[in-house]
């Protein structure tokens, strides 16, 4: 299997876990989430979709670059994969706690949780390519916006 296609498949992954993950967030978008209280710097709704969908597509070519290596680096290629599936898990669990549930407390925790994981598959990709682990930086400092947007959110409504 080359890398574009490596790319390809990662990218189906990686959408396929966003748009799951949009089923339980666009109903609560439309009914709880405009009732809650959020802080001034929350961002307006429509910038989400296109955020996710541009890390999405930078998380799917990061994975499917570190993939490409599996021949040289077996071992450090596979335990990256295990993180960014973790990872990626992690990620659509958040919509569930936050939207789903409308918990923004567990959703806090999870969060914590996901940004971590997202900074260890960041040191195992970059180790492995350069270039994918620069890919996951955006998602790294969204994620870490987004936290600060968590907790804020949940302290705004205890």
């Amino acid at each position: 299997m080359n890398k574009i296609v490596k790319i390809v498949i990662a990218l189906i992954i990686c959408l396929s876990v966003g748009y799951s993950a949009s089923l339980v967030t666009r109903p609560s978008v439309e009914s709880w989430y405009p009732t809650i209280e959020k802080p001034v710097f929350n961002p307006p709704n429509w910038i989400f979709l296109p955020v996710w969908t541009i890390l999405y597509i930078f998380m799917a070519v990061a994975a499917g670059l570190v993939w490409d290596k599996i021949k040289e680096q077996t071992e450090e290629v596979k335990k990256a994969l295990l993180f960014f599936i973790i990872q990626l898990i992690l990620n659509a669990i958040w919509s569930y706690l936050f939207f789903g549930l409308k918990n923004p407390m567990l959703a806090l925790v999870e969060i914590v949780l996901l940004w971590l994981m997202i900074y260890e598959t960041y040191l195992k990709f970059i180790k492995i390519n350069k270039t994918a682990g620069y890919l996951l930086i955006p998602y790294l400092a969204w994620v870490g916006f987004a936290t600060v947007l968590n907790a804020s959110i949940w302290w705004l409504n205890k």
